[in-house]
């Protein structure tokens, strides 16, 4: 074991413990009320939604699963940061509009829009439903991170004892979580955002210099690594699946409920533009982050006898750890390490409430219990927030992967769905609920068979056509599917005649205005 490592990594981890607990009693308000646990009570202001938004969007994920995969397939793992840069402005556009219409009627959920604005508690539960179940795979992408970390320290991570320290990070993020809400990760996202940047920093300064540069860290990456394949005249190689990558993951990336829930926690509409118009910032620290994949190829950590066991273990995954351990001394691989642990943690409480809420709102109270009060539908939401957590665990320690990020990527396929009803439904209400409802399960299919047939290993689709051959992301195929579906019914619906649902919200609501 690790020891200095391991101290320095424990006492963050106690700090940040505290931090969650105390956060109850910042910016106090009711908690008993589902509004002030599960969005903060709607006050976080620009430099607070910027690090809850940082804390949520840039996860263990990134600290581990991006360096992974250009370790692993080279070139192809840049698309993360195209995507990164082309959200921002979509983002920037969108969703003050939903932030307005949420506020001016008191929605938490996407799925509380939807149902509004179309009349139809059905196609809202299909959003919620996906909404909760793409949130469990991206939750356990958070606790590899933590697992990698706990193996690094020098801990056993087989069998229950080694699973142990996992159980217990998780049952401390869950108290705090409980009872603290989005406070606490919002709290702790400072400390958590701070801690990376200064690794990285320290990181892309340090190991460069003891390595001879970046012209020999790149001299020392295979030349198949360094650039996608091109396309030739049967094939766009890996062209496409660059490009969907990118476009795919920055439509879903928005629409999964831990954003959403740190979007409608903002004070204003004009939070959300300033935070859209800053938080690029981000976008050059996950660059720098990819360039370690590259550092960890050059500096050949992968074939050195001490590391051989963690790489068996965890496959690319264990590139960066190995990287820190290799040219950090013990104090500075603990807080390098603990950036990663509280990394997984910030994201994990946000999607743990974001699922709470849309069970709460979207399942329960719609289809189980509508005469909730404030404080019942709170509770349900604690407990629920639990349940997933739990559910998490239990996902990641009975399916190990090779590639973390595999997970997140499955989660897109299934949340870029969604993007008809909640995203066009902003601007017009030309697509009709069934329409909607029956794209969206096409889509759900189309894109569920495509990485099965993948054997979800990853979730680059080859379609066939004219004589061409376009691998592409799974998720980008299957919301075509479902927009076309979509559409067609749409029509289908409105030259049968069939009733128009009822719109909840009102065409002012929907007004550009510069709020707050």
């Amino acid at each position: 074991m690790n020891v200095t490592a391991t101290v320095v990594f424990i006492l963050f981890f106690l700090g940040v413990t505290v931090l969650g607990f105390f956060a109850a009693n910042w910016r106090k308000g009711d908690l008993a009320h589902l509004e002030e646990w599960g969005l903060g009570g709607r006050r976080f202001g620009t430099i607070v939604t910027w690090f809850l938004l940082g804390g949520d969007l840039y996860t263990a994920y990134t600290f581990v699963a991006v360096p992974a995969l250009v370790f692993g397939a080279g070139a192809m793992g840049f698309f993360a940061l195209p995507y990164t840069i082309l959200i921002y402005p979509f983002a920037f556009v969108v969703f003050p509009k939903l932030w307005a219409v949420a506020k001016r009627h008191q929605y938490v959920t996407s799925a509380d829009f939807v149902s509004a604005r179309y009349g139809s508690r059905m196609l809202a539960l299909a959003i919620a439903v996906t909404g909760i179940v793409a949130t469990m795979p991206y939750i356990a992408l958070q606790l590899v991170g933590i697992e990698v970390v706990i193996g690094a320290l020098g801990f056993d991570t087989t069998g229950f004892v080694g699973d142990l320290p996992l159980i217990i990070a998780f049952a401390i993020l869950a108290a705090y979580t409980y009872t603290s809400g989005l406070r606490a990760p919002a709290m702790i996202a400072v400390v958590k955002d701070i801690l990376i940047y200064v690794t990285i920093i320290v990181a892309i300064i340090v190991i460069p210099a003891q390595m001879g540069g970046f012209g020999h860290i790149f001299g020392a990456v295979p030349p198949a690594k360094l650039l996608l394949k091109s396309p030739d005249a049967t094939s766009l190689n890996g062209y496409s699946a660059y490009a969907t990558l990118a476009v795919g993951s920055a439509l879903a990336l928005f629409l999964y409920p831990h954003s959403v829930t740190a979007i409608l926690s903002s004070s204003s509409g004009n939070t959300i533009r300033r935070n859209m118009a800053m938080l690029p910032a981000y976008s050059l620290v996950l660059g720098l982050l990819a360039l370690l994949g590259y550092m960890a190829l050059a500096s050949g950590v992968k074939d050195m006898p001490e590391f051989a066991p963690y790489f068996k273990a965890f496959g690319p995954n264990f590139a960066v750890p190995a990287l820190f351990l290799h040219f950090f001394p013990s104090w500075f691989v603990g807080v390098a390490f603990a950036a990663i642990g509280i990394g997984a943690l910030v994201p994990a409480a946000i999607m743990s409430i974001a699922a709470a809420n849309l069970y709460t709102r979207n399942i329960h109270k719609e289809f189980i219990n509508r005469n909730m009060n404030h404080e019942q539908e709170t509770n349900i939401a604690k407990l629920v927030s639990l349940i997933v957590k739990v559910g998490a665990v239990a996902f990641i320690l009975g399916l190990p992967l090779t590639y973390a990020i595999q997970l997140q990527l499955l989660g897109g396929i299934w949340i870029i769905q969604t993007l008809p009803a909640i995203v066009l439904g902003l601007y017009t209400r030309m697509l009709d609920y069934r329409g909607l409802l029956v794209g969206w399960a096409v889509g759900i299919a189309t894109g569920t068979w495509m990485a099965i047939s993948l054997k979800l290993a990853g979730s680059i689709f080859t379609i066939h056509l004219f004589g061409m051959a376009i691998p592409g992301y799974a998720a980008v195929w299957s919301l075509i599917v479902n927009l076309v579906v979509s559409i067609v019914v749409s029509a289908l619906v409105h030259l049968v005649g069939m009733q128009k649902s009822a719109d909840r919200t009102r065409p002012e609501d929907y007004l550009d205005v510069v709020e707050g």
